[in-house]
């Protein structure tokens, strides 16, 4: 089957099936919402793709894979993903007992805002209950982040955004500008000029936002905490679960 077949949307089931298990992420980025488009036949492949795919880590393509069918009505596919994935794509670690599973589901219906309040919220229950209660995170309590808990957040971006979104990307951006916060910001859509991007309505809430846009972390409050998020060990140390 050729790319050509594929973007047209005139390949047959058992092609783009193929395809799909041995294409390049972009061929199957392409295949996922073409299948998604042929009702029950297209449901089965993707299920049958993450089946297959189970004892590996996701990838952002199986995440886009299991939006699908997460936001699928079909009762074979909840029935599917309550027996295979009952907590979702993501293995949801916690070295403190945190319940991983509302960021998980926000993520899979791509609530990218309400996810980000999530994700602070969840960072919070991490440093306690005072922190649960102010609402915000000391660059203290960050640094003593559990290193599997902020894995664990941030690979829920990263499955559920196309790769676009978490702090590993942040990292790699601020890394890639020598460490640069006031290259930083912009690049990553938080400053345009002199003007701070305004929350929330200024924020991209959506994948056209600017590669590393989300989480918002900067709610964490200033430099110091963003400095210690994007160099925690939990960076330096394998994300695979």
């Amino acid at each position: 089957m050729t790319d050509q077949m594929i973007l047209s949307g005139t390949a047959d089931i058992d092609s783009l099936r193929q395809s799909l298990i041995t294409g390049s992420v972009q061929v199957q980025q392409q295949i996922i919402p073409q299948l998604a488009n042929l009702g029950d036949e297209g449901l089965d492949v993707l299920m049958e793709f993450l089946q297959q795919r189970r004892e590996h880590p996701a990838t952002w393509i199986d995440g886009k894979a299991y939006q699908v069918l997460y936001n699928s009505d079909a009762p074979q596919v909840k029935e599917f993903l309550l027996d295979c994935f009952p907590e979702g794509i993501v293995p949801l670690k916690s070295e403190c007992g945190i319940n991983y599973n509302p960021l998980q589901q926000l993520l899979a219906m791509q609530d990218f805002q309400a996810a980000d309040l999530m994700s602070i919220q969840k960072m919070c229950e991490l440093a306690g209950p005072m922190a649960v209660q102010r609402k915000w995170l000391y660059f203290t309590e960050v640094e003593n982040a559990p290193i599997v808990d902020l894995q664990t957040i941030n690979n829920l971006w990263l499955v559920h955004s196309e790769g676009k979104f978490g702090f590993s990307v942040q990292r790699e951006i601020w890394l890639s500008l020598g460490k640069n916060w006031e290259s930083l910001w912009p690049k990553i859509g938080w400053k345009s000029g002199n003007n701070w991007t305004r929350y929330p309505n200024q924020f991209t809430w959506d994948l056209s936002a600017p590669k590393g846009h989300l989480p918002l972390s900067n709610q964490l409050r200033g430099v110091r905490v963003m400095a210690s998020l994007l160099s925690h060990p939990a960076w330096s140390k394998s994300t695979k679960n």
